[in-house]
């Protein structure tokens, strides 16, 4: 690969009171740009990830970078989006201008503010995220589309909620450590097993436990071409970088298999001649539980109908033997949908070079990410390892 993640920034994620899409761009370009201990002058190009879908008023968002530094004026800027994976789909076109050597710094952001949308609005917004003709009726939104998912999951493997109780309270207990998550409360298993006034059941088996948070947030990195990234204060560099786009509809597809998911990591792994046991850590994309548990089986850390087993055994815990979503993941982090995907990238670089606080992974080397939009279309498989 040509490029390695030389600085980044991160906001708080959740309800961020006094906050707009603006600022909160503008606050991580500036952090992003000197952690990597250049000038704005020093960027050649900006990529915005900003899914809205009816978050914002605002819908033309590419040229509020700028706003960051009267020095990015002029500078080549755009917005991207593909659904919740629409921060590495940022990433991904960064990676793309530095590769075809139009670009040495790019400046990619992640941004989404949710929490100001009324409640029906958002549920409405989200599931723009899926295909209308066949799930625009389902009953609970985006959550119904994984609701049945896991309905579908449980009545060919049987009932898995011990499992998605075991990860959703897995990733509760990680994210008390992340300075930036919304949720920073160790919930306990009970709590995330057992149905109550406080943790009702929202679409089929899915409990609200089992649901990603609605939230604000940015973030931002800055990619480098790896002759400059030599020269700057660290570089993490892209060992595989993978998107593979499946169809939209889940008719046409084996909705449990998570094929694109499946593809994606074995390019990836392909890509940086490593196999998943040398994976120091993986961020996965925890929309829902059950999304957490099938890419268990995508990955390949289990057979199909077998990644209730590694869930409930601690083998992705913190201390396990590959941790999976020692941040939190989306179900305690939090996940403003244009921003997880660049957050997930800057806290793997984070993770690598050993800057991630009460979340740090005890010798982490290799890390790798998987970024999802929609329900297993968009597929971003990243591996990624330090390099100073």
């Amino acid at each position: 690969m040509t490029a390695c993640i030389t600085g980044w920034a991160h906001s708080k994620f959740g309800k961020l009171e006094g906050e707009t899409v603006e600022s909160l761009v503008v606050d991580v370009a500036e952090r992003a740009i000197a952690h990597a201990g250049l000038e704005a002058t020093d960027i050649d190009e900006i990529v915005l990830g900003h899914f809205n879908a009816g978050f914002s008023k605002q819908d033309f968002t590419a040229s509020l970078v700028l706003q960051a530094d009267d020095r990015l004026r002029f500078k080549p800027a755009t917005r991207v989006e593909n659904a919740c994976a629409t921060g590495s789909a940022a990433i991904h076109q960064g990676l793309k201008t530095i590769e075809a050597g139009r670009a040495r710094n790019v400046l990619v952001v992640g941004v989404e503010q949710m929490t100001t949308t009324p409640g029906p609005q958002i549920g409405e917004n989200l599931l723009k995220a899926s295909y209308l003709p066949e799930d625009g009726d389902i009953p609970g939104g985006f959550a119904g589309v994984f609701g049945q998912i896991a309905a579908a999951y449980f009545q060919k493997y049987g009932d898995q909620s011990d499992a998605l109780a075991m990860l959703a309270a897995k990733n509760h207990k990680n994210g008390v450590g992340n300075p930036f998550a919304q949720m920073r409360k160790d919930l306990g298993y009970e709590f995330c097993r057992t149905e109550s006034e406080k943790n009702p059941f929202v679409a089929g088996p899915l409990k609200r436990t089992d649901c990603s948070l609605v939230s604000d947030g940015a973030a931002a990195i800055v990619l480098t071409d790896l002759e400059s990234a030599m020269k700057a204060p660290r570089a993490v560099m892209f060992r595989a970088a993978e998107h593979v786009q499946d169809f939209l509809p889940m008719s046409k597809r084996d909705i449990l298999a998570f094929e694109g998911c499946q593809l994606g990591w074995r390019k990836a792994l392909a890509q940086a001649g490593v196999a998943l046991d040398d994976l120091s850590f993986v961020e996965t994309h925890d929309c829902f539980t059950i999304a957490e548990l099938i890419e268990y089986e995508a990955m390949g850390l289990a057979k199909p109908g077998d990644g209730a087993a590694v869930a409930m055994s601690g083998e992705t815990a913190k201390d396990g033997r590959l941790p999976v979503n020692p941040s939190g993941g989306l179900k305690a982090k939090g996940h403003p949908i244009g921003a997880t995907g660049v957050s997930m990238h800057a806290l793997t670089a984070m993770q690598l070079c050993g800057e991630a606080g009460d979340i740090q992974v005890a010798g982490a080397e290799l890390g790798g990410v998987f970024n999802m939009g929609g329900a297993a279309v968009a597929n971003y498989v990243s591996i990624m390892e330090r390099v100073r």
